[in-house]
């Protein structure tokens, strides 16, 4: 690198020298005429000349590379729109506006100028930034390169809360071949600044929110080389809305609409038919919908379609079981376990907050069978029942009669049958309601927080 060279005369057209050295280790491009022939390619040869070098006039002081970036737009989890900013120093490229028409900034083409080799670890794609590319050039020779590009970079994903799920994802700008003996990495701007620029720019762009971007500067060891690093964490967070109205509230429907189910009476044969279009529509939804849900991994959201799938399932066959012992009860009822039979008197029992008088015409189970909504009340067999208990002291016509007795037991047993199925239907709604509530409470939370 020669520093002394003839200094063309002022006001004279630009022929041979291109760089005039000026005090200490500073150059001095020869601008004269540039006010009035336009700026002359010729003056900046030597400088395109060394583009293969890194720009100092001292090879043991490192050149500091400052960075800054922009998200403009954030297309899926992994894809942001960026513009990332390059702002270095070149000791080569200066001149005094005044000799220059009070010219202070110049665009030169990047291809021509030596460039950081700055790259972000996480990239996982080719970079297909459009070439031809322009930098900004100052009269201190200041170099500003701007660098639009769209990073495809890896990201540990936690989908576990899915659709209200937050990222944090990191992109690490480093020099690939300088060390820190050659090139340390500096801030352009304050984190908080490209922050806000950045929350501005993607408020009302895609799904995801940019929640906050933060910083923190490294330095990486290999081998016995370290490179200066910059650690950009960037924490986003999904728009919820979409799947909500997609997924969540289809789905509610579906399981609020076969909790309503229970309102058809249990002996009714309209039940289980019903059940089954609902169970049949749930899973042609799921099969549509699949292809909202994240293609790995095992979100909150999975459980709950899982859980609404098989709510759905335990309830048909509670269904057929239900339509089969009734029928089995009014044709030949068979008989009842004790355990049973002392569970149902448990259930069907009246809570001392609650307390019912006892009824004359039921012995064996004294509170009044336990009402849902919609479903039949067997009194026609309970009004049997009565007479052959009530005859040993009211004296019935015919109380000694075994027949009677017989039909008696049966139809105690067909009562006892029918309150089981009751119970059965009211544990089961009673389990959809706490499985709704439970749901629409965690929606909110997550929601909100």
């Amino acid at each position: 690198m020669q520093k002394h060279q003839p200094v063309p005369n002022p006001g004279t057209p630009l022929t041979g020298s291109l760089l005039s050295a000026g005090r200490g280790h500073t150059f001095t491009i020869n601008c004269s005429g540039f006010d009035r022939y336009g700026v002359d390619p010729a003056a900046f040869q030597a400088v395109f000349d060394r583009k293969a070098f890194r720009p100092v006039v001292n090879y043991s002081i490192p050149t500091r590379v400052n960075i800054s970036f922009t998200m403009s737009a954030i297309v899926e989890v992994v894809s942001p729109d960026s513009t990332l900013q390059w702002i270095w120093y070149n000791p080569f490229i200066r001149w005094n506006p005044e000799e220059c028409g009070g010219i202070r900034k110049i665009s030169i083409a990047a291809k021509n100028l030596w460039l950081p080799d700055i790259f972000i670890e996480e990239f996982m794609d080719v970079d297909q930034t459009a070439t031809g590319l322009m930098a900004y050039v100052n009269s201190e020779g200041l170099i500003k390169y701007d660098k639009p590009m769209k990073v495809v970079s890896i990201c540990n994903l936690d989908i576990f809360y899915f659709p209200f799920d937050e990222q944090n994802c990191t992109l690490t700008f480093s020099s690939f071949i300088y060390t820190v003996e050659n090139v340390v990495l500096g801030m352009e701007k304050k984190v908080q600044e490209i922050s806000n620029t950045s929350q501005n720019l993607i408020r009302s762009k895609g799904e995801w929110v940019l929640l906050g971007i933060h910083q923190r500067m490294m330095k990486m060891t290999v081998g016995t080389n370290q490179y200066d690093q910059i650690i950009f964490y960037v924490a986003i967070r999904r728009k919820p809305s979409l799947y909500v109205i997609n997924l969540l509230v289809p789905s509610g429907f579906l399981v609020a609409i076969d909790a309503l189910s229970f309102y058809l009476p249990a002996e009714s044969e309209n039940r289980a038919p019903f059940k089954m279009t609902l169970l049949l529509g749930y899973n042609v939804f799921l099969l549509m919908m699949n292809d909202l849900l994240p293609a790995t991994g095992t979100p909150l959201i999975s459980i709950y379609f899982a859980l609404c799938l098989s709510l759905m399932v335990v309830s048909l066959l509670e269904t057929i079981f239900t339509t089969y012992l009734l029928h089995l009860a009014t044709t030949q009822p068979p008989p009842m376990p004790q355990w049973l039979h002392s569970l149902l008197l448990y259930w069907a029992s009246p809570r001392k907050c609650c307390p019912t008088a006892p009824q004359k015409g039921n012995k064996g189970l004294s509170p009044t069978p336990t009402h849902l909504p919609g479903v039949k009340e067997p009194v026609e067999l309970v009004g049997k029942v009565s007479c052959p208990i009530e005859s040993e002291l009211n004296g019935c016509p015919g109380s000694a009669g075994t027949q009677q007795e017989e039909e008696a037991q049966k139809q105690h047993l067909v009562d006892l049958w029918v309150k089981f199925s009751h119970v059965m239907d009211t544990l089961l709604f009673r389990l959809y309601l706490l499985f709704m509530a439970t749901s629409i409470i965690t929606v909110i939370v997550l929601w909100n927080t």
